[in-house]
C-alpha cells in the first residue's frame, strides 16, 4: 500500500538551509547558468547526495499548481469594481475559475473566495498572488486549499 503524501506551505525563513541550497541548485540547472549537477553543488555547497536526497521533496509553489485548483480566500474592501479587478488579473494569467463565493460585506469588509485551475496558467502562481495583494483595496489574501 502506498503511503499518502501530505503537502504544507511553509514560509522560507523557517527552512532549514540545505532546503534552500538544493532549491538554488534547481534553478542553476534550469537556468542553464550550471551544466551538470556536480557544478551546481559545488557552487552552492552542498553535497551531491544531500541534492538527490531533497530534490523531489522541494519545489516552488508554482511548480506544483500546474494543472490543479487553488482556493483563494481575499479580504477585500466593499468598493465598486474591485472584485472585477482581481477577476481580471486572475484572467489575465490564464487561470479558470471554477467557483466565487462572496459574503455580505460587514464593516465595509468582504470576503471572496475562489477557487481557481492552473493548468493554463501563463506566469507563476507567485506572480499572479502578487498581483492580487497589490491591488488597491486588498486587505488580505491567504492560499487556503491546494489540490
Amino acid at each position: 500500500m502506498k503511503e499518502e503524501q501530505n503537502f504544507y506551505i511553509i514560509d522560507k525563513s523557517v527552512l532549514p538551509g540545505v532546503f534552500l541550497k538544493v532549491m538554488e541548485v534547481k534553478n542553476l540547472l534550469e537556468s542553464g547558468k550550471e551544466k551538470t549537477v556536480q557544478d551546481a553543488v559545488a557552487r552552492v555547497g552542498i553535497s551531491r547526495s544531500a541534492f538527490y536526497k531533497y530534490r523531489d521533496a522541494i519545489f516552488p509553489l508554482y511548480e506544483n499548481t500546474r494543472g490543479k485548483t487553488v482556493t483563494i480566500s481575499i479580504n477585500l474592501d466593499h468598493t465598486p469594481g474591485l472584485l472585477s479587478s482581481v477577476l481580471n488579473g486572475v484572467a489575465m494569467y490564464g487561470a479558470n475559475i471554477l467557483t466565487i463565493n462572496q459574503t455580505i460585506p460587514i464593516n465595509g469588509i468582504a470576503n471572496v473566495t475562489l477557487t481557481i485551475e492552473t493548468n493554463e496558467l501563463t506566469g507563476d502562481l507567485s506572480g499572479l498572488i502578487k498581483k492580487i495583494e497589490a491591488t488597491k483595496g486588498i486587505q488580505s489574501l491567504k492560499i487556503i486549499a491546494r489540490e
